[in-house]
């Protein structure tokens, strides 16, 4: 990680007002809080057994997050320009993350400090509300996710996918995707293949 210089501080506040609709002391706070950094591909922005401590928003790149078992990397769930990103319980526990994040792309990050967020929600308790009603709003999203994944069959998460955030497709690397469609990189390759058959039978 090193400091990124590019991005200006009209970008900074745009960012920050877009995300949380900020009145102008908030907005102004948060840009004397809020730092960057430029990640560049392949390199983590937490890994298994560190404790969070940034809570992130991507202005630029993409990010995984996947878990090691046995060996093997499990990715589940990817985020790019626009979401917020964190190991949520690591740094609100103040505990070893169990996950890595890391950067699929070249990626600019802005981000806040477990410090700098106790500090701005001190001054101003309604961002701690607005906060949490982001936080159940992104658990409600996952446990939609979780159950689409856990109840439909590796074609239907690529097709979801497909229709969901069809831009993930150039951006993330076969076996990435096959990961966290929970299958190998042969059996999506054998699951596109497929689907372009029918396309080519349909026309």
């Amino acid at each position: 990680m090193h400091p990124n210089t590019s991005i200006t501080q009209e970008e900074i506040r745009i960012n920050a007002d877009c995300e949380s609709m900020l009145t102008p002391a908030e907005a102004q706070m948060v840009e004397t809080l809020l730092l960057t950094a430029q990640y560049g591909k392949g390199a983590n922005i937490l890994r298994a057994g560190e404790v969070a401590i940034r809570c992130c928003f991507i202005h630029k790149g993409c990010v995984r997050q996947y878990y090691l078992v046995d060996g093997e990397e499990r990715t589940t769930a990817f985020f790019t320009e626009g979401e917020t990103l964190s190991s949520m319980l690591s740094f609100v526990r103040r505990e070893p993350s169990r996950h890595y994040l890391q950067c699929v792309e070249d990626s600019v990050i802005l981000f806040v400090t477990w410090e700098a967020e106790k500090k701005l929600f001190a001054a101003f308790p309604r961002l701690e509300s607005l906060s949490r009603v982001s936080t159940t709003e992104q658990f409600g999203e996952y446990q939609e996710n979780m159950a689409t994944f856990l109840f439909s069959t590796p074609e239907e998460r690529y097709l979801h996918l497909v229709n969901t955030r069809p831009e993930l497709l150039q951006r993330i690397p076969l076996y990435q995707l096959a990961s966290y469609l929970g299958v190998k990189p042969e059996s999506l390759s054998r699951i596109r293949r497929r689907l372009l058959l029918k396309e080519k039978v349909a026309v």
